[in-house]
């Protein structure tokens, strides 16, 4: 079993407040991506490689109000808040290995939907962010080609992911269990510390930083 960096998550109220959070940040601006039903979410979507991209994902004012808690605490979010990355996703090919390994902090298996995509993700019960957003979510897409491969490159790439949790060794060690292999570097802070994420991308504009 391995895990792979599959993408980085930005929550926001709103898609436009979140892709201008974005276009701040790296001076490009993602493109429409579509809705998730069982979630009432949508997002934008931006390639970072041609297995990798970044996600902006909003609660969707159109679609009913799911009758549970959504994913990436979108539900804690109040109106106004400002968006931030939030979250990451590790793609594997054996998520129920992958849920094993990592225990029961990263939620139970589900499936998902996206217009013609399907896939399978790991989701808490409560919608909450396991490890404060510094352990991933873990995916399995249920199709042969990657969906970053048809996203439009607008010539931005991830280069490193940066994890700042108070208990460093517990998130290295999760990654460790999950067979992690990525660009991602974890770092301690003080303790009772809130997790933190940072994301060095590089842009058609140079080397930019997108944070909370």
């Amino acid at each position: 079993m391995k895990t792979f960096l599959d993408h980085i998550a930005v929550v926001a109220p709103d898609l436009a407040s979140g892709a201008d959070f974005v276009e701040r940040a790296l001076g490009v601006r993602p493109q429409a991506g579509g809705a998730h039903p069982r979630m009432g979410t949508h997002n934008l979507l931006l390639r970072l490689g041609g297995d990798t991209y970044l996600e902006v994902i909003a609660p969707d004012p159109a679609a009913p109000r799911p009758g549970r808690a959504r994913w990436f605490e979108l539900d804690r979010l109040a109106s106004g808040s400002v968006p931030r990355l939030a979250a990451w996703v590790a793609r594997t090919d054996d998520i129920a290995a992958a849920r094993q390994a990592c225990g029961a902090a990263v939620g139970e298996v589900e499936p998902m939907t996206r217009g013609a995509l399907s896939w399978r993700i790991t989701i808490p019960a409560d919608g909450a962010l396991p490890e404060g957003g510094a352990a991933p979510a873990l995916i399995q897409w249920d199709a042969a080609a990657h969906p970053a491969a048809v996203l439009p490159d607008l010539g931005c790439s991830l280069q490193a992911l940066d994890i700042f949790h108070p208990d460093p060794a517990r998130i290295l060690g999760l990654l460790q269990a999950i067979a992690f292999a990525g660009p991602a570097q974890v770092h301690g802070l003080p303790a009772g510390a809130a997790a933190r994420l940072s994301a060095r991308i590089l842009t058609p504009h140079g080397p930019r930083t997108l944070s909370a």
